[in-house]
């Protein structure tokens, strides 16, 4: 009975062997490759077909989609020029509004920083002006409690414009009092100068 095994394992279909062995096994691989590419991202019926065509008997049986797309190619062309020259256009005007746009936003911020310049100047002659005001107030404040003698003989001594300032601030009994004591020809030009200043 034990010959008789051997016997049967040794007689086992080569064609048997063979299928399960090798083509079964090699089916299963092929089935996985194929389903880990297509989840990978490569497209492996395109990947077969360019390789197929290489291959002489193979090729005959792949239909070739160069051959469809030959025919159709002239049409195809001008087709596809037509859109690639209309989105050319629609860029270049979009390129067209986009260097208006920055022209216009350009033109403004020269705009913004003349005006913030200006704002700076006048920002910074009022302050001048202020602080020249205060200084004149106190100076003017000084000659109110001053003898008006020797008052008259310091504002002669100034240019008549700080001499005018002065004069602006002080009240009139005092500004007369220092008007009077000072020489005739400079009082009259500093009144003359003071009258036209609309005061």
């Amino acid at each position: 009975m034990e010959k008789d095994l051997k016997t049967e394992k040794k007689k086992m279909n080569p064609f048997l062997w063979f299928l399960f062995a090798i083509v079964i096994p090699l089916l299963i691989a092929v089935v996985i490759a194929v389903i880990a590419f297509s989840m990978a991202g490569v497209n492996v019926m395109d990947w077969v077909k360019e390789k197929g065509s290489n291959i002489p008997v193979v090729s005959s049986l792949i239909e070739s989609p160069e051959g469809e797309s030959v025919e159709q190619t002239p049409d195809q062309t001008s087709e596809q020029l037509a859109d690639k020259n209309e989105q050319i256009e629609q860029l270049n005007q979009q390129v067209q509004d986009m260097e208006t746009t920055i022209d216009r936003l350009e033109e403004e911020a020269v705009i913004l920083e003349n005006r913030n310049k200006q704002n700076e100047a006048t920002a910074e002659v009022e302050a001048d002006s202020e602080s020249e005001n205060s200084s004149i107030t106190t100076i003017a404040s000084s000659f109110k409690d001053m003898d008006s003698e020797q008052a008259a003989l310091i504002m002669q001594d100034l240019d008549n414009q700080t001499a005018v300032s002065i004069l602006e601030e002080v009240s009139n009994k005092v500004r007369g009092a220092i008007l009077a004591e000072m020489e005739p020809a400079k009082a009259a030009d500093l009144t003359k100068i003071f009258i036209d200043a609309g005061n």
